[in-house]
């Protein structure tokens, strides 16, 4: 069996993997805007906000990275009792995700990072950043001694806002030795010698550089500065990340393993390097061999990077991303409807595309029988628009609202009909009856629906006009109905 052909296997196995996570978590907000003047008082320009987007980070963007890939994540955090920590709750309750979050008396650490175009301007961090106080503390000790033994790896998320104390780290890596699970540490700051004991840590190579005292521009350097860190802090492992150049796996019984870089473009580094400990630990959580691992994570790598603001790799994108590693790999006879995308994968194209100032379309309908009603739609929809994404009902979808007769054309033909239109950029099938999940996670600039339809009556008006998107309603071409066709084709 090829190399490649095993890391589809790994990279599906890593739905088995059990991961704790232990770290900093935090709120990410990114404003997006636009700038066309300076201020009058102060040079400095003035940025239009034009909306706002909140997602995990730190340790609960780790979190969000294992579990885009099916793994089973539980997260021992802390946040304050505040708004922030209510939409930190929240946002890991709808990942599904086991999180112990302890309140102290600290407020939630929010990072406000402020854009225009691909372009951050400011970032204002809202911290403290002093340690967690000795309950706080006592209660994660034992938290963390409770939860190790049902887990396969651990992870330290350290940011250094007062969580992982040098007692919390200590306690952690004991347990984890005692019980034979590897911990993987994300460091901060310039002393490593207080991850003593763990199995691999993962510094980035200002990190390596500034821990170790010594160069890190090429292998031989970073195997060096690596190499010390092992020998004078009992670490067993570095996985050291080094952006354009790639990843480095560095022990001191094995020689070390440089992977060059998976990246195609990079819009946004924000959380880069969460994504990449999150997908090595769930592959050391199934027991991959280290450099396995590293090889996931270096691909998740070069797929977050090209994607704006904190974000994730899912496992269709790691697919993906495996099949274009491999320029041997012939077209599948079977991808009949290349444009055919997950909603996970839509939201995310989505956000790229009005990161660049592209405004996105959507419709959605049943289009059982494609006939020139819907082709006038779509028309009209497209040019109001830079990339249309059309959602159509699921077969299930189709008959709950149809009938058991309908549909005529199951879903893939559907969608395959869909794709052969120019006109037509993403097909995205869904369960429900109605799009508003869609709506909710893509975000259009524009939804378009037909003539025939009152605003009011557009489902998800509102959710796409609380954001300043807008409805557009497409004229109508009468005479033109897939009702009125099933009814004359059975009469």
């Amino acid at each position: 069996m090829s190399e490649k052909n095993t890391l589809f296997e790994d990279l599906s196995a890593l739905q088995d993997a059990r991961v704790l996570c232990i770290g900093d978590v935090m709120m990410d907000r990114f404003i997006y805007g636009s700038i066309d003047r300076i201020s009058p008082e102060a040079p400095i320009p003035i940025l239009r906000t034009e909306r706002e987007k909140h997602t995990l980070g730190g340790a609960g963007n780790v979190t969000a990275n294992l579990t885009a890939l099916g793994v089973h994540a539980t997260l021992i955090a802390t946040v304050g009792d505040d708004s922030a920590g209510a939409d930190v709750r929240k946002q890991l309750e709808d990942l599904g995700v086991l999180a112990a979050l302890k309140t102290s008396d600290r407020f939630t650490t929010i990072k406000s990072r402020f854009v225009c175009g691909t372009q951050q301007m400011l970032r204002v961090d809202f911290e403290k950043t002093t340690p967690v106080s000795n309950d706080i503390e006592d209660e994660i000790i034992r938290l963390i001694e409770k939860l190790i033994p049902d887990t396969g790896a651990v992870i330290l998320s350290d940011y250094q806002k007062g969580l992982l104390t040098d007692k919390v780290i200590a306690a952690t890596i004991e347990y984890a030795n005692h019980h034979n699970k590897p911990v993987i540490v994300d460091p901060k700051g310039n002393d490593f010698s207080r991850y003593r004991g763990a199995t691999v840590i993962t510094p980035n190579r200002k990190e390596l550089e500034i821990a170790s005292g010594m160069k890190t521009r090429t292998d031989d350097e970073v195997r060096a500065a690596a190499l010390k860190l092992i020998m004078t802090c009992n670490i067993k492992t570095i996985l050291a990340t080094r952006s354009t150049d790639g990843m480095s796996v560095i022990s001191g019984e094995n020689a070390p393993v440089h992977i060059p870089a998976h990246v195609r473009k990079v819009y946004d580094v924000s959380g880069a390097g969460d994504t990449v400990v999150a997908v090595f630990a769930a592959g050391m959580a199934i027991n991959l061999p280290i450099e396995k691992a590293a090889l996931l994570a270096n691909i998740a790598g070069g797929i977050v990077v090209g994607k704006p603001g904190t974000a994730t790799a899912c496992t269709e994108e790691m697919h993906t991303a495996l099949k274009e590693n491999d320029v041997m790999e012939k077209p599948s006879s079977e991808s009949r409807a290349p444009k055919l995308a997950t909603l996970q994968k839509a939201a995310a194209h989505a956000e790229r595309l009005r990161v660049h100032g592209l405004k996105v379309g959507f419709t959605n309908g049943c289009f059982d029988l494609l006939h020139p009603g819907h082709l006038s739609t779509l028309r009209q929809a497209k040019a109001v628009c830079d990339f249309l994404i059309v959602a159509i009902n699921s077969d299930a979808s189709v008959k709950r609202l149809k009938g058991s007769s309908r549909p005529i054309q199951n879903q893939d033909a559907r969608a395959e009909l869909l794709s052969a239109l120019d006109m037509v950029d993403m097909v995205v099938v869904f369960d429900e009856d109605t799009p508003i999940t869609l709506l909710k996670e893509i975000k259009p600039d524009f939804l378009v629906k037909g003539g025939q339809y009152k605003l009011e009556e557009v489902v998800g008006y509102d959710i796409v006009m609380s954001y300043g998107g807008k409805i557009v309603r497409a004229e109508m071409e009468e005479g033109f109905s897939t009702t009125g066709i099933v009814t004359r084709m059975a009469s």
